[in-house]
């Protein structure tokens, strides 16, 4: 049967145009239960019905729209199996969240969990025409009663299709046409088994909060409306981001009156029930009501004995008012009108014990408890659960489900416990999870693109084809201790010229995988591979990572390579990429090809190439520094970790060698040189990486701060930066590193692009001064690599056919968005592991050290310590932020950016004298967290002695043992 439906539209060119569709109607749709003796049996067919004490005969659920996308959590429960999803479903899911959309289809991809979809718009007998007076939503209501009906005629009721939703409107008309409906709550309820469930429903709607408004945010405007004040110049949009510091203090980097500018939006009314990440619709301030930055470390505290939300709300309000009319200087703020997009995700973290009330005990009533997220930047979430008591002292994952104008916090519902609060693997999994790191296992349809020879493969002589062999060259690797994917290789060997032939070569990671198969999708997704501490998630299954893409010594392997001819004086004549084949002569640590290089005597092949790559290495850096890029640095660590438990045993800064530079020189090389080949052959779709110029105001504070050291920044060009750099000197050695440190953080963020979307002008790439710039190197870590591996194989004519999508650039533009993002995750789980084993490092240990003070606030300050290169916050107070009975010693200067207490200054770059020690996580904290408390110079009321600091911990722990509930004030 075919229907025709017939519309018009206006196109872009403003002609209208007729459309006409066609809707074929068709017989032969099968319901796919097993049972059915009307329609053929199919392999993915619905068996073994559920049974519930509501509905105890067999039945097959089917879930509308909104429980699809609301309950998806309590759906994806291994509970629910044999589940029919419609069409008109996932139409609608599709429409409204890709995100959701994507974790239905795999439950339906699942074989295990028996869940089909039902084409029921194309079945002559369920499809439905919209009627003249209904709406969009009611006609898709009424396809689904419809689906659902015609299943029940269709069956006879064996077994019986029962449909879900939360829409007593949609159940009150099933119940008219005798069609079984129950909301997710009466469902999940009844189904024995399996009391968690009940915890995992989404309220939509949340009842729980008291009608009278006591406290109220202001309305958000309709989308109707936040278009058209957009559309006007009254509101502008942008990317909420929450402070670090402070989480009643938020930023939006957004184009307002056509200049892109910081507007700021502080307080809790402002910020108007916006998360950290939503994109916001902002009215901008009259300037007379401009605000001051708080310029304080303010934390979300615990609520002793529930206190009213109003009150709570009323001294937060009053203490940011205080403290507000501290600073100099207002800066452009806004208040949030609206949301346009949720940027909600599930979230890591734990109960707020002092929530919790013992009186509702066991799995039978539940009660309302608080829920701190592991991320700072997200406010309290209150979550309903029958089994608080149980939950606390664990880690769980929650999602918010809404946040109604009258409740200062959002609401939300828990979906499952992940393990123990400090357990080294379950913390180990929220690092991952919190920024979004996959990490499952490769999945069969990946791994089945693996060569089938497995470790057996060799490179055969069919794989020589359109490559040069290298094997005959004295080819090293030189990586850190225990490294097994070697990206790179290098070689160098005098030529008869006198000239000197350097050769990087990189594996072949795109001989291995094809564009578009489930292994390069897979690798796409996963963007990066992540290092932890304790372990590497792999961006590549290991066979080929750590195996036959690896550049292990004395083994044949496929390479990209990219040969110069060079002068002496590094002055490069000519230049050739071509695919390849090497065998490494030695796979090299750092420390192992430095020795090669301070032992005079050594002078085979291999030992002679690393001492004349070593002195090019040294050219090109000079040329480099004299172009103008800059020497920064950062306070990385490395813990050594005990073999059998994994745990730190100790802690050191990672030590720089010339063979870290001389790898970095060629690599830098190898990057520019393939950016320039790319781009000569695809001006249009390269993928490139640049370093936008930082703005001059980003170095203000620093540059206010090293003058009174008589030091002075030009930040003009990033060669007059690193000329100030290299000027700036102290009599502490240390200073002169840590004015490299602050300013490594003034800089952007480096990211990848693609060269059609951005003006020639801004490739440059400020912190290594060339004017264009990839990344080629690590194939096998890094997918944008893999994606300069094909551009660069076509361009030199190895690779002959290729997708479309390759040289694409809105392809490549949504895909260099996407690598950005897994890059800056990657970064930041790394970052959070380093944290997590710093914790587990000082565990038991009370140690005083020396530190530097890197930032100073109006109620504290924030001190690096160079013996662990960590970072903490010393407040100005012993009770510090959460208790301001006592005022601080301390009086904060803001037009001289330093704390004063009597002849006590403390400023940038001072030094002092700290204890340091962990304070475990459990009651209100998220986790545990490095404790920094001042002890010299000496300002009475803050300053502790280690003694008096080991002593009240050790009566903690006498009180916590008996069974005394604590409230940790601090003792000394």
């Amino acid at each position: 049967m075919l229907k025709n439906k017939a519309f018009v539209r206006k196109t872009k060119r403003g002609t209208v145009i007729k459309v006409v569709k066609e809707h074929y109607l068709r017989d032969d749709i099968y319901c796919e239960v097993a049972t059915c003796t009307k329609c053929p049996s199919s392999l993915n067919a619905v068996t073994t019905p559920s049974t519930t004490k509501l509905v105890p005969s067999p039945h097959h659920i089917v879930p509308d729209t909104n429980v699809l996308y609301h309950q998806i959590d309590v759906l994806e429960h291994a509970a629910f199996t044999d589940v029919i999803i419609l069409q008109t479903v996932l139409q609608e899911l599709k429409h409204r969240s890709n995100a959701v959309y994507a974790r239905a289809r795999t439950m339906i991809s699942d074989p295990k969990r028996r869940f089909i979809v039902f084409c029921n718009e194309h079945h002559r007998d369920t499809y439905v025409e919209r009627r003249a007076d209904e709406s969009p939503n009611d006609r898709n209501d009424r396809a689904i009663r419809t689906a659902v009906a015609w299943y029940n005629m269709h069956l006879d009721g064996k077994p019986q299709a029962v449909l879900i939703t939360d829409d007593a409107d949609n159940r009150r008309k099933a119940e008219v046409d005798k069609i079984p409906a129950y909301s997710t709550q009466q469902y999940v309820a009844s189904m024995q088994g399996h009391p968690d469930l009940v915890d995992m429903i989404a309220a939509v709607e949340d009842s729980n909060i008291a009608a009278e408004e006591r406290f109220a945010y202001p309305e958000h405007l309709s989308n109707s409306q936040i278009a058209a004040g957009i559309r006007s110049g009254a509101f502008f949009q942008g990317k909420l981001s929450i402070s670090q510091n402070n989480y009643l203090e938020g930023s939006v980097f957004a184009q307002v009156d056509k200049e892109e500018r910081t507007v700021m939006i502080i307080g809790r009314k402002d910020l108007n029930r916006g998360i950290h990440g939503d994109i916001v619709a902002l009215q901008m301030l009259p300037e007379s009501q401009w605000k001051r930055p708080v310029g304080v470390i303010l934390e979300e505290e615990q609520i002793e004995g529930q206190k009213d939300e109003d009150e709570e709300e009323k001294a937060e309000e009053s203490k940011m008012d205080v403290e507000n009319g501290a600073a100099n200087e207002t800066v452009p703020t806004a208040k949030i009108v609206g949301i346009i997009k949720r940027n909600w995700r599930p979230f890591c973290g734990t109960i707020e014990k002092a929530s919790v009330s013992s009186a509702a005990s066991g799995l039978t009533s539940q009660q309302s408890v608080f829920f701190w997220a592991m991320d700072k930047k997200i406010p309290k979430i209150r979550i309903r659960t029958r089994q608080a008591e149980n939950l606390v002292g664990r880690r769980i994952i929650v999602a918010i489900d809404g946040w109604v104008r009258n409740s200062l916090f959002p609401s939300g519902h828990f979906v499952r416990t992940l393990g123990e609060v400090g357990d080294r693997a379950t913390e180990t999994e929220v690092v991952l999870l919190e920024h979004d790191v996959p990490f499952a296992p490769f999945s069969s349809s990946v791994l089945s693109f693996l060569p089938a020879e497995g470790e057996d493969w060799i490179v055969q002589p069919e794989h020589l084809a359109g490559r040069i062999d290298f094997r005959h060259l004295d080819v090293c690797s030189i990586d850190p201790p225990g490294c097994t994917d070697i990206d790179d290789a290098l070689h160098c060997r005098q030529l008869p010229n006198g000239n000197l032939e350097v050769g990087v070569h990189i594996a072949d990671v795109s001989h291995f995988v094809k564009p578009e198969n489930a292994m390069d999708m897979e690798a796409r997704r996963r963007g990066t591979t992540v290092y932890l501490v304790n372990k590497r998630i792999d961006m590549l299954p290991s066979l080929l990572g750590t195996n036959l893409c690896s550049l292990r010594s004395n083994v044949d392997r496929l390479a990209f390579s990219c040969i110069w001819e060079m002068k002496p004086d590094a002055t490069v004549v000519n230049v050739k990429y071509t695919k390849s084949v090497i065998r490494s002569k030695a796979s090299l640590t750092y420390d192992e090809a430095q020795m090669r290089l301070d032992d005079s005597k050594l002078n085979d092949p291999v030992t002679q190439g690393i001492k004349a790559l070593n002195q090019l290495a040294k050219k090109l850096r000079a040329n480099r520094m004299e172009a103008g890029a800059l020497t920064l640095a950062s306070p990385e660590v490395r813990f050594k970790l005990e073999e059998d438990q994994q745990d730190p045993v100790d802690v050191e800064l990672k030590e720089l060698k010339d063979t870290n530079a001389l790898v970095e020189e060629f690599m830098l090389l190898a990057n520019i040189w393939v950016a320039k080949k790319v781009y000569e052959a695809f001006p249009e779709s390269s993928m490139l990486r640049r370093h936008p110029k930082p703005p001059a105001a980003n170095f203000e504070s620093l540059q206010k701060a090293v003058g009174e050291l008589g030091i002075t920044l030009d930040v003009t060009t990033s060669r007059a930066l690193a000329d100030s750099l290299n000027n700036a000197t102290t009599t502490d050695p240390y200073i002169n590193k840590l004015i490299r440190i602050l300013t490594t953080r003034c800089m952007m963020q480096a990211v990848y692009f693609c060269s059609g979307t951005v003006p020639e002008s801004d490739f440059w790439h400020y912190g290594l001064a060339t004017n264009i710039y990839t990344h080629f190197t690590s194939p096998i870590r890094r997918y944008s690599d893999l994606v300069v591996h094909r551009l660069l194989s076509v361009a030199i004519g190895y690779e002959k056919a290729y997708t479309s999508d390759l040289v694409s650039k809105e392809k490549l533009s949504e895909l260099s968005d996407v690598l950005n993002y897994r890059h800056r995750m990657a970064q930041q789980a790394s970052r959070s592991s380093v944290e997590l084993f710093t914790n587990m490092f000082f565990k038991e240990k009370l140690l005083q050290e020396d530190a530097y003070v890197i930032r100073v606030l109006k109620n504290g300050f924030s001190v690096l310590i160079p013996r662990y290169g960590i970072e903490g916050y010393v407040y100005a107070s012993l009770n510090d932020s959460k208790d301001s009975s006592e005022p601080s010693p301390f009086v904060y200067d803001g037009e001289k950016n330093r704390l004063i207490a009597g002849t006590v200054e403390i400023k940038l770059f001072a030094k002092c004298s700290v204890c340091v020690f962990v304070e475990e996580a459990g009651g209100a904290a998220r986790r545990s967290k490095l404790v920094v408390r001042l002890c010299e110079p000496w300002v009475p009321g803050v300053s502790v002695r280690l003694d008096d600091i080991r002593v009240a911990r050790e009566q903690d722990q006498l009180e916590e043992k008996s069974g005394k509930v604590v409230k940790k004030a601090k003792r000394v």
